[in-house]
Order: structure tokens, then sequence, then C-alpha cells
């Protein structure tokens, strides 16, 4: 594939306009579609002079050609619209998370698999150098055996992003705070120590009750599968503005913590025999105004697209890793039956 890969971009709010963008700036790459339901005078596209369409079905008759089309639509979107452009013949990145339930990722990867065709799963956060350290330090064998690892999410989430109007919230598109909040940090505690098992979990609906049809914090311990074990401790309760997203590990030959609102410092690096170097800057947060996300590292994704597609590279996060996280998600969210959380 020596020519420019043509995108298509489905959801154009905030982050489908950060891959539009994303694109638009890539020489390698064509921007030939915008989807969203909303009237386009809403939308705030005027920028990008491609055809516009209100749905997946009326893009895919048009008869545009697209190699991929890119999935940034409510949560609850993501598996029926990668599902019916992979069956159309095209590749997809999808937003995180990739599905809502493992039953899905499951069909939506044999639906690739049989149509020769790839599934990006986003997770930009493994972009950001703090992320690419820690991932060497692990594999390199420098920590020894992991023995704890904490996982904090404090972050603000109040009534200026959880709007009426919005799909934020809601059971069916949004499916809780783990999978819109905090799947990019279950991802990283994947991608560097393997699956997890005997789950423990308690939950609780602190300040959104009017606002979310699901809790709003928790505390959530388990066993790594690999040795080990860890802890994850979340809430959007926090007044204001976010507190912090921070990782702490013990190991046999040190300590180290990664913390700042996005896991974007290296706080604390105690280890045997080893002097910390200098990290390159992590990228700024994406900034909604009135909340922040998490790191804007969106155009590595695109550039891994285009040199994956071109032959050039191996996909940064694969539909497999994009399953394990909702898998992992399901199955702490399946604790809610157990009587420790009022729905």
């Amino acid at each position: 594939m020596s020519e420019k890969i043509r995108f298509a971009v489905v959801g154009c709010g905030h982050i489908g306009k950060r891959h539009a963008e994303m694109i638009s700036r890539n020489p390698e790459c064509e921007l030939v579609a915008l989807i969203d339901v909303k009237d386009k005078s809403l939308l705030g596209i005027e920028s990008y002079e491609v055809p516009f369409f209100t749905s997946v079905d009326e893009f895919l008759k048009s008869g545009i050609e697209a190699d991929i089309v890119n999935i940034a639509s409510p949560n609850g979107f993501h598996f029926e619209q990668a599902h019916e452009l992979v069956a159309a013949g095209k590749h997809v990145v999808v937003e995180k998370p990739m599905t809502l339930n493992k039953h899905d990722a499951e069909k939506l990867i044999f639906q690739a698999l049989h149509k020769h065709k790839q599934v990006f799963a986003v997770m930009q956060n493994r972009y950001s150098p703090p992320s690419a350290w820690i991932k060497e330090m692990v594999e390199s064998g420098k920590l020894g055996k992991i023995y704890m690892v904490q996982l904090n999410c404090y972050w603000n989430r109040d009534d200026r992003y959880y709007k009426p109007e919005s799909w934020h919230g809601k059971k069916d598109l949004d499916g809780g705070t783990l999978f819109t909040q905090f799947s990019h940090f279950i991802d990283i505690m994947y991608w560097l120590f393997g699956d997890i098992t005997n789950i423990q979990a308690k939950f609780a609906d602190f300040n959104h009750k009017d606002l979310t049809d699901f809790e709003d914090s928790g505390f959530i311990s388990f066993d790594f599968v690999n040795g080990g074990m860890g802890s994850l401790n979340y809430s959007t309760s926090v007044w204001n503005q976010n507190l912090e997203s921070s990782m702490t590990i013990i190991a046999e030959n040190g300590a180290v913590k990664i913390g700042g609102q996005y896991m974007d410092k290296v706080e604390v690096c105690n280890v045997k025999d080893y002097e910390m170097p200098e990290l390159a800057p992590t990228n700024p947060g994406n900034d909604y105004g009135a909340y922040k996300g998490s790191a804007a590292n969106h155009h590595y994704i695109i550039e891994n697209v285009v040199d994956v597609l071109k032959g050039r590279n191996t996909i940064t996060t694969n539909a497999l890793e994009g399953l394990k996280v909702v898998d992992i998600i399901e199955r702490i969210y399946a604790l809610k039956k157990n009587g420790n959380y009022e729905l």
C-alpha cells in the first residue's frame, strides 16, 4: 500500500474530532468521510471539507472508498458499528472500550479473522514515555518478582460532564465508570502484569445518584495470574477537578510510583543498581474545558495504523488485548450482583 490510507470517522464529538484532526495532519492519510447522527451544523466540523453522513449504512451505500473507519461513537454502539463495517470489508479503529461485553468482543474478532481485517483498539496511554519506560523495566526483569501493584484513579466527573442530554452515565450506552473513565489504566495494568484472578470488590455511589445509572466509586483487590497481588481504587466523586491517576509497584528489587493526573510522571524510582534516565516529556491531557481527559496521544494511534496497513510495523493494541480489558471489567462488575452494591 504505497498510496494514502483513506479514513472515515464515526462520531464527531470531542474524541472523533481529535481522530479527524490527526488523520488530516498525517501526510500518508486522507479523510474521506465523517458520520454522526447529529445535525452537521451542531458538530463544529466546518473545517473538514468531506462528505457527511448520518449513519454507517448511509456511508456504506454511498460507495465512497475507505480503507479504515475510526469509531468514536458512544460505547454502546461500538460493537454494532464495528461489526457492520468489518462485514463490509473495512479495517476499524475502535475507541475504548472495544465493546461492553466479552461475548460481543469475541464476535467482532471472529468476524475480523473471517474477513482478514484488522481491529485496532485505542489505548493511547501506552504511548506515554513513563508507560514505555515501566514496560521495559518489567519485561527486562530489572524489578525482579512483582509483589504488589496499586492503581489509584481519582477523577472529577460532575454535572458539567454528566449532562441530561448526553450518553455519558446511561447504562446501555456508557456501560459504567470503569468502561468510560478508567479502562485505559486497566489496559496499562494488563499490558504490564497480565491477567487477574481472585477478584474482590466493593462499590459505592456517593454523589452521582441523580447523574448516572451506575456506581461512581470502587475498591477492587485481586491476584495476578503471573504472581503478586494488586488493587484498583477509583472514584469520579472528587470535587471540582481530577486528583490523580497513579500506579505504585512494590517488587523484589525496588519500588516505583508513576503519578500525576494522567500517570505522566515518574514520582519515585528506588531500584537496586539502577539510575533513572531522563524521559521525554508526556503530552498534555485532552482538555474539554470543564473537565480533563487522558494524555493526547491519538497521533501515535494513526501512525501505527498507517505503519500496520503498509506492512512496516506490528499493531500496538490488538483486538485480543481490547477483549481482555473488557473481560476484566466485566468480571469486576459481575461482583455487583453479590449483594455488595445496591443498583
